[in-house]
């Protein structure tokens, strides 16, 4: 599920695709810098996590001057910061992953300046990535980012990753899931298939799925229903399962629903759920991070056509 917004803007994520032979250095996670201040920059002892850690900080000596605007508010202002991290990725363990990384820039007292997400891609087993991520464009109010550090990571085998923005599988067919939406305690989360091929693709009813802990093991005890109905009313009508044929360019949808709700018994966290668009299909390993607290059920509706 998606993390708490920061109190502070947060600057748009932008993936980095990368692929891992030996020891290779990776891309930015946004757009360069223009800014002609100079720098310095400071190695970081950072223990990092899950394999991910910050080696260095780049931070520029003066602020950077305003870009030509016609607001002259500093909340609205924005100027490029100058400001960038270089970060290794190490995969410690046995199987080729793909890495979804979230890094956030920090001020003084610890508050999140700017989020970045970098996808990190075809790690193999004992291999470093190293690259460079930046805070990219920042209001003019905002505080001093004095450093940086890991957030987030989510790992998953880099052959179920879903695939690069822009890309296409060779199945033709494109699966991925969004941020979510959490209300009252109830969590939605959308599914998304395209057709990106040059094929019609037919599906039917309701998309497969496995429910995997931290080590992509199966999570048993959960009862995974058809329909959203018998957990809530509130997120509207389930519509009847039906066959869609959808034409090349064409996309639909899906959703997982559930609550968080914790009573007597153990809480559960599922990290890691592998989406099949009907049986037979190749699986994709998307990561909604199901918090399902005691409820023991997860709600799939079933397969719509998006609306174009």
């Amino acid at each position: 599920m998606p993390r708490p917004a920061c109190l502070l803007p947060v600057v748009a994520a932008t993936a980095l695709l990368l692929t891992a032979c030996g020891t290779d250095r990776a891309g930015s996670a946004s757009t360069g810098t223009d800014t002609a201040e100079p720098s310095s920059r400071t190695q970081v002892d950072d223990p990092g996590k899950d394999g991910v850690r910050i080696t260095s900080l780049t931070l520029p000596s003066a602020s950077p001057s305003p870009t030509r605007s016609t607001s002259v508010s500093a909340e609205t202002l924005t100027v490029d910061s100058g400001i960038s991290a270089t970060y290794e990725v190490t995969n410690k363990g046995t199987k080729t992953l793909t890495y979804t990384v979230v890094f956030t820039f920090t001020s003084a007292d610890g508050g999140a300046m700017s989020n970045q997400t970098a996808t990190v891609r075809d790690v193999g087993p004992g291999k470093t990535v190293r690259g460079t991520v930046r805070a990219g464009r920042l209001p003019l109010s905002t505080p001093r980012v004095t450093g940086a550090k890991v957030l987030e990571v989510t790992k998953v085998p880099a052959n179920e990753a879903p695939a690069a923005p822009g890309t296409c599988p060779a199945s033709g067919i494109r699966v991925s899931a969004d941020q979510g939406d959490a209300a009252m305690g109830l969590r939605v989360v959308g599914l998304h298939l395209d057709n990106c091929g040059t094929r019609d693709y037919t599906i039917k009813g309701y998309p497969k799925l496995e429910l995997l802990d931290d080590d992509f093991n199966p999570v048993h005890g959960i009862k995974i229903l058809s329909g959203s109905t018998e957990i809530t009313t509130g997120a509207g009508p389930d519509k009847p399962p039906q066959t869609i044929t959808l034409k090349p360019g064409e996309s639909a949808t899906a959703g997982l629903v559930w609550r968080n709700t914790t009573e007597f018994g153990t809480a559960v966290n599922v990290p890691y759920v592998r989406v099949r668009a009907k049986a037979g299909a190749a699986p994709v390993t998307v990561t909604p991070h199901l918090d399902l607290g005691t409820t023991g059920k997860l709600g799939v509706r079933p397969w719509v056509r998006a609306q174009s």
